[in-house]
């Protein structure tokens, strides 16, 4: 499980591809203390460590997970949101996820202002029934409420902190994100229409 509170703000330093999957190594300031088959959520994909050195660390990631969201897109420079998961009695400093992408998101409006950004995001038709206003979603791995909904565009509004400390400092319109609703809520769907 993670929460969308970015630990590290990483930085892609290979993608080879491998036949049916690719490799992605990371160089990740900061998490020098990782161990082999930790999950850590790479732009909000859950993935796995399969070999570690220092700072660096490598996963393998099957090609739907390319098809399906922004990894695919990834190149060497390019920089990735990073969170490990939470340890059981750790704090949930932001909202449930799982780490599984529920669709792909792109930047189409940039705000900005003295001491804060708004970014709206076109979100996939069939997402948007699980969005609600001062709700959570997660977008590039990270937890933010939910400003403004109008039809399938979502608004946030970002501090000086999570423009700094995540992708969205540097993120340009056009500029693509994977999106995670809430799974609570795809619980509550499901059981009601049971």
């Amino acid at each position: 499980m993670f929460t969308g509170i970015v630990e590290s703000l990483g930085t892609v330093t290979a993608v080879t591809p491998q036949g049916a999957r690719s490799r992605l190594t990371i160089e990740a300031p900061g998490m020098t203390d990782l161990a082999h088959g930790e999950s850590i959520a790479v732009g909000g994909v859950c993935l796995t460590v399969a070999e570690h050195d220092g700072s660096m660390w490598t996963a393998d990631v099957m090609r739907v997970t390319l098809e399906t969201t922004t990894l695919g897109g990834l190149a060497p420079g390019d920089r990735v949101n990073l969170e490990r998961a939470v340890p059981a009695g750790g704090r949930l400093g932001g909202h449930i996820m799982q780490g599984h992408v529920d669709g792909v998101a792109t930047l189409v409006e940039r705000d900005s202002h003295p001491d804060w950004d708004t970014l709206t995001f076109e979100v996939p038709e069939d997402l948007t029934r699980y969005v609600v206003r001062k709700g959570s979603i997660a977008l590039g791995g990270v937890s933010l409420t939910v400003a403004e909904l109008d039809g399938t565009r979502v608004t946030v509004s970002l501090i000086p902190t999570t423009l700094a400390e995540t992708t969205f400092g540097a993120m340009t319109v056009g500029d693509r994100v994977n999106v995670e609703v809430d799974v609570v809520a795809k619980y509550v769907e499901k059981l009601v229409r049971s």
